[in-house]
């Protein structure tokens, strides 16, 4: 049976008073318009992919855009903005991300150079959080006109470390399409397109050479390391 969820209104209602920019009201108005889906699931994990990221502040600023690599089951992922979509106002760079491991590279490849921390976070946009609960299964656009639209689950969380909240639309096939962190800080939006179900390049998931022996950083108290605050 097809219902209209009160809750979701209000959530997006709730949203939309923070006066976001464009993209945000955007994602707010198909949560406005949709028909939602009463189910209960637990969450997924999202396949090896290949695409394209991009990071917006909820003010309009683009903060980043470029490609990603993400290898599932090894979790993990390479992130290299600015080079193959460079954008003036877009942060250039290039992370190498081991979540298992609990580090990551930031590299220089131009000047041969990386550093080496430890990651005090692995919540990304490109995976589920084994926590994450349901809170609603969306049609965006037109659920009754072929290829007019598209049926996403929107699974909901919290980031005691940041004080902060995401909210993660991801697709019946497990791929995640957009997801929005709010924190004390600049809210961001992470979308993901032209995504291929495969690694294309495994070499780019490979640390460098020159980062071989690299020792890990000391990380200063207070300071957390994670993917999302690279762009905060």
């Amino acid at each position: 049976m097809v219902v209209y969820l009160p809750s979701l209104t209000l959530f997006c209602h709730s949203l939309w008073t923070k006066k976001m920019s464009a993209a945000a009201a955007l994602f707010v108005f198909m949560c406005l318009t949709a028909t939602t889906y009463a189910d209960h699931h637990q969450p997924c994990h999202s396949p090896n992919m290949t695409g394209l990221m991009s990071v917006m502040s909820f003010k309009g600023e683009m903060k980043a855009l470029g490609a990603f690599t993400y290898d599932s089951m090894g979790k993990k992922l390479r992130f290299r903005s600015n080079e193959s979509q460079p954008t003036n106002t877009s942060l250039g760079l290039d992370l190498l991300m081991f979540f298992d491991e609990g580090i990551f590279y930031e590299i220089d490849s131009k000047n041969q150079s990386c550093e080496k921390k430890k990651l005090q976070m692995a919540l990304h946009p490109l995976d589920i959080p084994d926590d994450a609960k349901l809170y609603s299964t969306v049609n965006s656009g037109s659920a009754s006109i072929e290829g007019e639209g598209l049926k996403v689950n929107v699974w909901t969380g919290s980031m005691p470390q940041i004080k902060g909240h995401y909210s993660m639309s991801v697709t019946m096939g497990c791929l995640p399409v957009t997801t929005m962190y709010f924190s004390e800080t600049t809210p961001f939006l992470f979308r993901n397109m032209e995504v291929d179900l495969e690694i294309k390049d495994p070499d780019l998931l490979v640390v460098p050479s020159f980062c071989h022996g690299q020792p890990v950083e000391d990380t200063p108290e207070g300071t957390i390391n994670s993917f999302l605050n690279e762009f905060m």
